[in-house]
């Protein structure tokens, strides 16, 4: 008994010394890919950091970052206080979302009071700094999704599907209209973390978020909303680039980028070599102690975070106001390692990858504590834009409970006290002056054209937005005269991505004919006749012949970008001919990875969309647990655990989860199963030890529980272990002639009720500590 009582006593020592014990010495600066070097200057490594509260001005001498950038304050408390994202409209006012509640103490209490508010900040006088700021809409529930249209504002809340216009109507800053633009009416699942965020406004006029199988066309009445039956991904943060590539990510999974393949409308992909392992490591300059991985997240001997975390906030940057090789590379933030990850976005033969633009430094990294990077944008001004919500705690209350490694960390270092601040920072260039400010909503349709060709994506963007929105089809012959080639109303001949974006307007004011798709078939840019293939499937589902013969011309096209979308495209075709297209392009093209892969993504989706014949064959109560318990899984599990229960493994990581599809304990004891959801399982699983714990969902009701365990046991019970069942007409043998196997998998079953989940919850009442599977072991003795 009194060994047992020091061990944790040592324990917790020996995490104080591995915190403080580190190496003084900034990392090397050797540069890779042609981006430029880093400068070793001040501040270098430190080793043992304070987690005192900086004032803004300190913030920005704890900066490192690239020769010739320096860093701009353009919003920081009491203005703004704990902001998480932004949005701006036409006219370059900024919308601010700020959770106002989050984790506010160690214990997360009143996250879920309504509390928090989206500020409206302006800068009047054109110095890069917010002057001027009111309250646009108060008494929200953890706001965590921004979009301007025209003049409004699009807010989706935490805990809620739904989706809310707010208007202000007489000029004062203040929202005084409100409507329902998407109601689903029902509580979303999941902590805060595990939650939807996005509304981008993709180059393809669809309006794309993460976790839920959706996306949504802006309408007049609403969004118009259609289904990805292969679900979505990422968590928190979305971005896409000049051609329409979306760019995820999934924290959970410690998985920094993922879905940039191909669109997710036509199912996932991801490639394990699509980055490697080395680029899953961070390098921060300062020691990381406030971790949940623990000591294996721990990189000895400097103590500093090792491997990506909570990456998120992820942009493509599309500015004109910084240096053109950071035109394109993808950013992401890393606020446990307060820092910012560049990397190089590199296509071979279709097929997307990405490497550190820097050997073991990173883009930007502070030496403040409470640095938490959790949002990155192109601003109008052509620069990049930084949301930090610097504060103390940046892990929700699920993984800082009592015995937990991370609360010690937090309380020794009184990062729980760091609360109520946030900055808004910009990223600048030496002799590169910050772009003027646009007024896209005062302007006629005429004028917006002109930016369609504008160097900046964010103007590239908001006018083909605005175009859309405003429905003015009397530019229809000038946008036709650009994607052709015609000066139109430009000042000069338009370039690839000035014609993009005017074939995009076109398609979203629903203008889009033959004769324009079959010129920007024929055009240099490979973008130009990637995108006319991709538009021309609403001609293709409708087995258009003229259609499909003209993209024979293209199944040898020299880019491999082309013939994949020639794939992707043609897939909901019936016409004997696309089919054989198809093949064609695949034969030849036999040794190519991403075509292969593009075709098995597709087939795999169809798969998924048939799933629901499968479904009907069960009984109506059964079928909707299932259902239910889909939806959960797909939006939430499988960011850990894979889409396919397989496991997830990606960019050379080990996985990140243990596979369910044919794990004993899925077809094995339901209380073992419901004990493990309502509490949480920590430790070695089959004899193999993941990056972090299953978290407790005993936070969710009954019904919740149940139905995603009937999914689980359902989906993944014996599936695909077990020949088929006998076709009906064959006769059913007596039990005595059935195979064991196919015996215990007719007498399976896989539904959970709630009231199971009810007792087993009844019965573990007091359990505080995660399960582990030798605990569950000793229960079942």
């Amino acid at each position: 008994m009194k060994n047992k009582l020091w061990i944790p006593g040592l324990i917790s020592f020996s995490m104080l010394v591995v915190t403080c014990k580190v190496v003084q010495q900034a990392p090397p600066d050797s540069a890779k890919n042609t981006a430029s070097s880093l400068v070793d200057t001040v501040p270098t490594f430190v080793s043992n950091p304070s987690p005192v509260q900086l004032t803004p001005e300190q913030s920005l001498r704890a900066f490192r970052v690239p020769k010739g950038y320096h860093m701009e304050l353009v919003a920081s408390d009491p203005m703004i206080k704990e902001p998480v994202a932004i949005a701006w409209d036409g006219n370059a006012k900024m919308y601010v979302a700020e959770m106002s509640t989050y984790m506010q103490d160690v214990e997360g209490s009143n996250e879920h009071d309504r509390v928090s508010r989206v500020m409206l900040l302006e800068d009047t006088n054109n110095d890069g700094k917010m002057d001027k700021s009111s309250v646009f809409i108060d008494k929200l529930l953890l706001p965590r999704m921004l979009l301007c249209v025209d003049h409004e504002l699009l807010v989706n809340e935490t805990d809620t599907y739904d989706i809310w216009s707010y208007k202000d109507t007489n000029g004062d800053g203040v929202a005084d209209q409100k409507k329902s633009v998407y109601q689903v009416g029902k509580k979303s699942p999941g902590n805060l973390e595990h939650q939807r965020s996005g509304l981008d406004w993709n180059l393809d006029n669809w309006i794309y978020l993460t976790v839920d199988p959706v996306r949504f066309r802006y309408t007049k009445n609403g969004l118009k909303v259609d289904s990805l039956p292969s679900g979505s991904n990422g968590q928190w943060g979305l971005t896409h680039d000049n051609y329409g590539r979306l760019f995820f990510s999934r924290a959970g999974g410690e998985i920094p980028a993922s879905g940039f393949q191909i669109n997710p409308v036509y199912g996932g992909l991801e490639f394990p070599d699509q980055y490697s392992e080395e680029f899953n490591a961070v390098w921060p300059i300062m020691s990381t102690p406030d971790i949940q991985g623990g000591l294996r997240r721990l990189r000895l001997p400097d103590s500093t975070l090792n491997h990506f975390t909570a990456s998120n906030g992820q942009s493509i940057f599309r500015g004109d106001k910084l240096p053109a090789d950071l035109v394109g590379d993808y950013l992401i933030g890393e606020p446990v390692a307060r820092i910012i990850r560049r990397a190089k976005v590199i296509n071979t033969n279709g097929k997307l990858t990405l490497e550190n633009a820097y050997k073991q430094q990173e883009f930007i990294a502070s030496t403040d504590m409470n640095f938490r990077p959790v949002n990155t944008y192109t601003g109008p001004d052509g620069c990049l834009y930084i949301v930090d919500m610097n504060r103390g705690i940046i892990q929700e209350s699920q993984w800082t409970p009592k015995g937990s490694y991370l609360r010690p960390q937090i309380q020794r270092l009184g990062l729980d006290k760091n609360v109520q601040h946030g900055r808004i920072f910009r990223l600048v260039h030496d002799g590169m002056k910050p772009g003027p400010s646009p007024h896209m909503l005062d302007e006629s349709s005429t004028k917006l054209i002109s930016y369609l060709d504008h160097p900046n994506g964010w103007w590239r963007d908001n006018a083909q937005k605005q175009l859309v929105i405003l429905g003015d089809k009397s530019v229809v012959p000038v946008l036709k005269q650009i994607v052709s080639g015609q000066q139109g109303s430009l000042t000069k001949q338009p370039s690839a991505l000035g014609r993009l974006h005017a074939l995009w307007t076109l398609e979203g004011l629903e203008a889009i004919d033959k004769d324009i798709l079959f010129t920007a078939m024929k055009d240099a840019d490979p973008q130009l006749r990637r995108a006319a293939v991709w538009i021309s499937e609403r001609y293709v589902k409708q087995d258009d012949a003229q259609v499909i013969d003209t993209f024979q011309a293209l199944k040898n096209d020299p880019s491999y970008d082309v013939r994949t979308q020639l794939i992707l495209s043609m897939h909901d075709s019936k016409s004997a001919k696309a089919k054989a297209l198809t093949n064609e392009i695949i034969e030849q093209s036999a040794n190519n990875e991403m075509l292969v892969s593009a075709q098995k993504s597709l087939l795999k989706n169809d798969d998924v969309k048939t799933y629901g014949l499968r479904l009907g064959r069960l009984e109506d109560a059964d079928r909707k647990l299932v259902l239910a318990g889909a939806n959960t899984f797909k939006t939430l599990c499988s960011s850990c655990h894979g889409p396919d229960g397989k496991g997830l493994a990606v960019g050379g990581s080990s996985m990140v989860a243990p596979p369910l599809f044919g794990s004993k304990r899925i077809v094995g004891d339901k209380d073992v199963l419901i004990k493990i959801l309502l509490h949480g399982l920590s430790g070695p699983v089959d004899e193999k030890t993941y990056p972090d714990v299953m978290p407790s969902m005993g936070a969710n009701d009954d019904e919740w529980i149940a139905s995603v365990l009937s999914y689980i046991r359902y989906e993944f019970g014996y599936t695909g272990n077990f020949p088929p069942s006998p076709p009906p007409t064959t006769p059913r043998p007596t039990n005595g002639d059935v195979p064991p196997e196919v015996l215990k998998r007719r007498n399976f079953k896989p539904f959970v009720k709630a009231d199971e989940v009810k007792k087993v919850r009844e019965q573990t009442t007091g359990k505080t500590k995660a399960w582990t599977l030798s605990d569950l072991e000793k229960v079942g003795e």
